[in-house]
């Protein structure tokens, strides 16, 4: 913990732009407690609660390869600060979700303030290699990943409790403001990044892409490698847990935010714990550590209180993972590929979460037990674990450190 803190006090960007994470990744989670209870509250179907899920990570994949071509031809901040604004509307305008002929406009909305965080998260993940090199690059990853987790953890418990108390259409409006915070500290913020004169055009910049990851195989490898992380987009299998297992035990949104915020505890404590640990060669045991911990969350699923201590054992694993896949990806691509290479790598793994989302409602409709779901999703992370297992014999992997 004093690397990481050491590594923001001495770089004064970062620090701000990581206290802007905070206050923007805690907006976005809060309102997700206020969603996912405002459809229980409807009566929808298993197969709405997965679609709506599966709106969140969709927009990322529809709006990758013109994301990144943009991030490789305009100021950071100028995008950063439009996509939060997007975020802000979007946000406000949910207050007028009341009843289920509004769905429609629900989807719509998700829609726009997912894809606003989604190219907000491409642009800040392919700055952070402009302004950062070598172990500093992966221990800001790192420090991003536990901001998502903590973020995660306050957003989710917090609003439960604010949902419980007064409503979603207030947590609604808390939430809105909370974007407006992150836009004014980003306005504030100078951020002094060269950006090189692009003298090819939009199309031929996306075409080249593909060419360069024709001859870089091993970037593409890196990208699924990271997709297999998306398995983790359990919100859907969650809200599902709490409406049929948990209803009777305790308000659904509280049990939303209880359940969210254990697995967040796991995803804080886990980079503490296999931070100094993990290599290149260790990532393998973090696949099949998280494929075994689904498991035990399945055979725990039945209890809401020792579902509580499955799910932070579910998180351990996930943050390292995705930190150190990513930052992976960062260190064996070339810097002119760099917003594109990362849109495309953010495209593949929303696209992994979009599906495992569609997945859970499908299997839930087909009369397939949620434990079982979980069981499968836990076989798939072994599949990870073994593909890039194939990977490290295939390609020479530059280690991070």
């Amino acid at each position: 913990m004093k690397e990481y803190i050491s590594l923001l006090k001495s770089h004064p960007v970062l620090l701000r732009l990581s206290t802007i994470q905070l206050i923007s990744y805690f907006g976005a989670w809060f309102s997700n407690v206020a969603i996912y209870t405002l459809l229980l509250e409807m009566n929808v179907s298993a197969q709405i609660v997965a679609f709506v899920a599966m709106l969140h990570f969709l927009a990322g994949v529809i709006q990758a390869p013109i994301s990144g071509v943009i991030i490789d031809r305009m100021s950071p901040k100028k995008l950063m600060l439009s996509l939060i604004s997007i975020e802000v509307i979007a946000t406000f305008c949910l207050i007028f979700i009341t009843e289920l002929s509004d769905l429609w406009l629900l989807y719509i909305l998700i829609f726009l303030k997912m894809a606003a965080a989604s190219f907000y998260f491409t642009t800040e993940m392919s700055l952070l290699p402009k302004i950062l090199d070598g172990d500093k690059l992966q221990k800001a990853n790192e420090i991003h990943s536990i901001i998502w987790s903590l973020s995660y953890t306050l957003g989710m418990a917090i609003s439960g409790f604010v949902v419980y108390a007064l409503g979603v259409k207030v947590a609604f409006i808390l939430d809105a403001s909370i974007f407006v915070v992150a836009f004014y500290l980003l306005f504030k913020l100078e951020i002094l990044v060269t950006m090189h004169p692009v003298k090819e055009k939009f199309l031929s910049m996306m075409l080249d892409t593909f060419s360069y990851l024709s001859q870089t195989p091993k970037a593409l490898y890196l990208i699924i490698v990271h997709a297999f992380v998306g398995l983790t987009a359990f919100d859907a299998l969650v809200a599902l847990m709490v409406d049929q297992y948990y209803a009777s035990v305790i308000a659904t949104s509280l049990a939303l935010g209880l359940i969210h915020s254990a697995r967040a505890l796991g995803l804080v404590i886990g980079p503490i714990i296999f931070g100094k640990w993990i290599t290149n060669k260790r990532i393998i045991f973090l696949f099949i550590g998280q494929g075994f911990a689904v498991w035990f969350w399945a055979y725990m699923m039945h209890d809401f209180y020792l579902s509580l201590i499955a799910s932070v054992v579910v998180g351990l694993f996930t943050t390292t993972l995705w930190s150190y896949t990513y930052t992976l990806l960062q260190k064996n691509i070339d810097e002119k590929y760099y917003g594109r290479i990362v849109a495309y790598n953010d495209m593949m793994f929303l696209g992994s979460a979009a599906f495992t989302s569609y997945m859970i409602g499908f299997l839930a409709t087909h009369d397939f037990s949620l434990e079982y779901i979980a069981v499968i999703m836990g076989f798939a992370f072994m599949v990870g674990g073994v593909y890039y297992a194939w990977v490290l014999k295939k390609e020479k992997l530059e280690e991070i450190s």
